[in-house]
Parts: structure tokens; sequence; C-alpha cells
């Protein structure tokens, strides 16, 4: 991989007098388009007579960005400053659940969560303290290194924080965690989360005492749809947290309401043993199988959570699929019919309840943070501009393209169920309503 001082050294030698916010645009858009082609910086960016700081940035953006140069706004395009931290590279050494610190506040420290803490993790150092505080590592990479077991005041349950301008689909969330083991790419935990630990609170009954005193919204679908999995997996720690022993039977008592696990597990056990119920969805994100093995690092392939879904369909329990984010790169029409072809063909289709398409975004915040973690990544080698709603997208027309193949395959695929566009500009979402 290229360096940046060679790149800077590049420009220096074609641009000698030049300020330092110009040469940052250069710099990074270099280094894109020399990572993503492997191109020599001599062609990327050759001696010409008379180059200047505009001619040498239209080059790079024309470049960089063939399919959206011409149309894009030039505010579009998001050049920050190119910096890494090797400190922050993510370490792929794939290894168990085991926190090293468990911190355990002391309204909480008597229940069963901090008791499973203890027996299952015996080498742990214990700390009981009174309140949630900063706790753990200033670095994501080792979040998993520190358990904190707490008693939830505030964050009960909420709408699904759709981005402003978006079509939202009316999802309502309780937010059971915070953090993850999986190592994704693209999780935008990796910007968001500054309490560098996995968070999980002990009082879920105080979580679905708040079901009934709320009024849900329906959205898409006939009945309200609950779910949790925004912060973290819903089902990669039950082992640990058992809420599935919790929300299963409180649910099922409730068949007014729809409750959904999201997960990328196949930690399914706590389910089997509570039998299933019509209304509690167990929904799987799923991708192209080559993205899940490049990208989605420490997550089963896509036929172990398949077979997983398979047996709590048995089990009584209905099944969701998001495909999101979807990512075209080169073969994604082949990659994402093959994964929803498998769909089809390894769960009951009368099980499935909802399939959701959702194209790759993310916050400006996370590309540098996707950079520094994961530094030979190729997610970011995309046309990402800042959109409508602030996020980095693909160009409009790319995400046009990509609904009108996939949506009515989908629909082909699994006439019977409900499928639908998440956290997309209204004017894209609308032809599939």
């Amino acid at each position: 991989m290229v360096g940046i001082r060679e790149i800077e050294t590049h420009i220096q030698t074609l641009l000698p007098i030049l300020g330092v916010n110009k040469q940052r645009e250069l710099v990074r858009l270099m280094y894109e388009i020399a990572k993503r082609d492997g191109a020599a910086l001599e062609d990327i960016l050759p001696a010409e007579k008379n180059l200047n700081f505009e001619r040498a940035k239209k080059i790079l953006l024309q470049k960089r960005y063939p399919r959206s140069f011409a149309a894009a706004p030039k505010n579009a395009f998001y050049l920050p400053k190119l910096e890494f931290d090797p400190a922050e590279r993510a370490d792929l050494t794939e290894r168990p659940f085991s926190p090293k610190k468990i911190y355990i506040e002391k309204a909480v420290q008597d229940t069963p969560l901090a008791d499973r803490a203890r027996q299952m993790f015996p080498s742990a150092q214990i700390e009981i303290i009174e309140k949630k505080q900063m706790v753990g590592s200033a670095n994501f990479s080792r979040r998993t290194e520190t358990l904190l077991i707490h008693k939830e005041q505030y964050d009960f349950v909420k709408p699904c924080p759709c981005s402003q301008g978006n079509a939202g689909c009316g999802y309502n969330l309780i937010n059971l965690g915070f953090g993850c083991r999986f190592e994704c790419e693209y999780c935008f935990l990796q910007q968001y989360q500054n309490l560098h630990a996995v968070l999980l609170p002990a009082n879920v009954q105080d979580f679905l005492a708040k079901i009934d005193q709320t009024n849900w919204r329906k959205g898409l679908f006939a009945r309200p749809r609950i779910g949790s999995g925004e912060f973290t997996d819903s089902l990669v720690f039950d082992e640990l947290t058992q809420y599935t022993q919790d929300i299963v039977p409180f649910f099922r008592a409730r068949p007014q309401l729809q409750f959904e696990f999201k997960t990328k597990s196949v930690c399914i056990d706590g389910l089997l043993r509570q039998g299933g119920a019509e209304n509690v969805v167990v929904g799987w994100s799923v991708n192209a199988p080559q993205f899940i093995k490049r990208v989605e690092h420490f997550t089963p392939d896509l036929t172990t959570r398949l077979e997983a879904a398979a047996e709590v369909a048995r089990a009584g329990y209905r099944l969701g699929f998001h495909f999101d984010p979807v990512v075209p790169f080169d073969g994604w029409k082949e990659g994402y019919t093959q994964a929803a072809e498998q769909i089809a063909q390894s769960v009951p289709l009368d099980k499935v309840a909802w399939i959701s398409v959702g194209i790759l975004r993310f916050s400006r915040e996370l590309k540098k943070a996707v950079e520094n973690r994961f530094p030979e990544n190729n997610i970011l080698d995309g046309e990402f501009l800042l959109e409508f709603d602030g996020k980095m997208r693909y160009p409009k027309d790319l995400r046009q393209e990509v609904y009108a193949y996939f949506v009515p395959l989908l629909r082909k695929l699994f006439a019977h169920t409900q499928v639908y566009i998440c956290m997309e500009d209204p004017d894209i979402v609308m032809p599939y309503l």
C-alpha cells in the first residue's frame, strides 16, 4: 500500500507552493485512487505544463469518482485529512468473549445476570461500582476486554432513529445492551461508541414494564414491531444475559404486538428452550457469501445462519432477513441473487415475516474510523457522496439500479412476504410501496 509520505512528496514535486488544506485534499484523493486501482503515482497525477491546484483536483476527482463527477455538486465530495493511528487497528485474531475486567453496579450486584457473569468468567477481575461510569480502555478494538453490568434508568423504549428525511418503516426499539463481539468493517459503533466496554442491563423486567404503557407506531405493518439490536447483536450474548427467557413469554402473551431479535449469531439455545411464538420474529442480517467472508469478521457464514433460522422456524418462530448493508461490489448481482435463492431454499417460505433491503450508508465520521481499524478495507472504495441526510451514500442512480434489480427478485422469491427498503430517500422508496 502506498504511503502518505510518498504521496506528499509526489505532490510537492509537482506543486511545490501549495497551502496545507489544498495539499490535504490532493493527498486524500491520490491515496484513495492508488489504494483502489493499484496505480503508480505518476500515472494518477502526471507532470503537466502549467499544472495548478484546480487542474490537479479536477483530474483526481474525475479519476476517483468516474460515475458521479459530472453530476455531483462540489460539496458532495468529502475529503478529510488522511491520518492513521496504528494503535486503532482491529485485532482480527478470533477468540471467545472472555472479559478481563467486570464492573457491576451496586444496585444489581445480586441479580442473576451478575451471578452468571461471575460463574462464566471466574478469572475476571470484579469491581462493584456505585453507578455507570467511564470504564474500559480508550480503544474500541479492546472493548470486549471489559464488561459492565448495570441498571438502566432512562433509555428503555424509543422509535427507531431513522435519519431526518428518510422514508421510515415505523420500527420501535428497546436497547438491551451496548457493544458487540463481532468485527464488521462497516459497523457504526466504531465511531459512535465512546465507552469501550460491553454494557448489559440487569433489569430487563424494567424494560418490559414499559411495553404496555407505550403507544407504539405501526409503520408499514399491521401490528407494531418492537425489536432489540440497535447497539448490539440481540442474541450474541444470550448465553450470559438469557434475555430470551423473559422476552419470549412476555410477547407470547401479547399477540397484538410483535417482537424481533436481530442477529448475525447462531446463539439460539435460549429461544429453543422457550418454544416458539408466532409473534416473535428472529431476524438475521444476511449478505452475499463473499461479502460476509471478507467484511463481517468473526460472524457465522450464510449457510450456518440459515441452518439456525430453519431450526427456530421449526420451533415455531417466524423469521426476518435484513439485506443491510447491500454493497454493489463487482459481481454484486450474482452474489445477492445467490444469497436470496439460498435463503428461499433453506427455510419455510410461509415463516418469513419480512425482508428489508438497505444500501450501505454511514456518517462522515465513520470513514476515518474504518480506515484506521481496517486499512486494507475495500468497502470505502465506492463513490460515496454526502447525500440528502448528511450521510455518505452511493450515487442516487446506482442505488436506484440496485433496488430495481434486487427488490423485484426478492418479491418474486418471497411472494407472500413484506419486502421493504430501509433508511432511504423517499423518492427512491416510492415506486416500491
